[in-house]
């Protein structure tokens, strides 16, 4: 039980439903991560006309799909408890980049896929890019260079700022509630606050490691 308290430690409100999508975006991207390199290494003709490939290529799709859900459930989630509370406006901005950069991860994917859909999409985006001036260097009708920054340029921006997000999230502890009942205040006279690192209570005993300490 000692094990699974210092194994497992985190503040009791991370019980609540909202704190899992943030874990559930990191499981689809390293899903997406793993079955793009899969796919990469085998090329169009193997996603397109192969069982297997079609299998692996659904499975990227649906990943994309899971992934943008919970970002955008855990982005707004965080937004409205104003996550970047308590010093941690460096975890918050980290992942807003990330959002910002994964929507045009996600355009290069779809102009990549090298079917009639890539082609629709390529020759609609085209002239947003064009009225912007971004069209002269990112041609969304050109496979190669919408590849490249699509499994290389791309993905490393991406997996690099989630890795800095989850070091800052870690560092500066998962992000209290707005506020807590006044009867919870006065059952814990003297506990450091709920947001407290590491000394807030674990989800597995509702006691932080200064109540255990005060008991003994």
């Amino acid at each position: 039980l000692e094990f699974r308290r210092v194994l497992f430690r985190s503040p009791t409100y991370v019980d609540s439903w909202i704190y899992i999508f943030g874990v559930a975006t990191l499981a689809a991207l390293m899903v997406i991560v793993g079955s793009g390199m899969i796919l990469s290494l085998k090329g169009p003709a193997w996603w397109h006309f192969t069982g297997v490939g079609h299998f692996f290529n659904s499975i990227h799709m649906w990943a994309v799909e899971l992934f943008f859900f919970t970002m955008v459930v855990h982005l707004w989630g965080k937004y409205w408890m104003s996550a970047w509370r308590g010093g941690r406006a460096r975890v918050w901005m980290t992942g807003a980049v990330t959002f910002l950069i994964a929507v045009p991860t996600a355009l290069t994917g779809y102009v990549s896929q090298q079917n009639f859909d890539a082609q629709w999409i390529s020759t609609q985006a085209k002239d947003a890019m064009n009225s912007i001036g971004a069209g002269a260097f990112f041609n969304v009708t050109n496979f190669g260079q919408m590849y490249s920054w699509h499994v290389l340029l791309f993905p490393i921006a991406v997996v690099g700022l989630v890795s800095a997000h989850v070091l800052l999230v870690r560092r500066h502890g998962v992000v209290p509630p707005m506020d807590l009942p006044s009867e919870t205040k006065a059952a814990r006279p003297g506990a450091p606050p709920l947001g407290a690192q590491p000394g807030g209570p674990t989800a597995h005993d509702g006691l932080s490691s200064h109540d255990e300490g005060a008991k003994a």
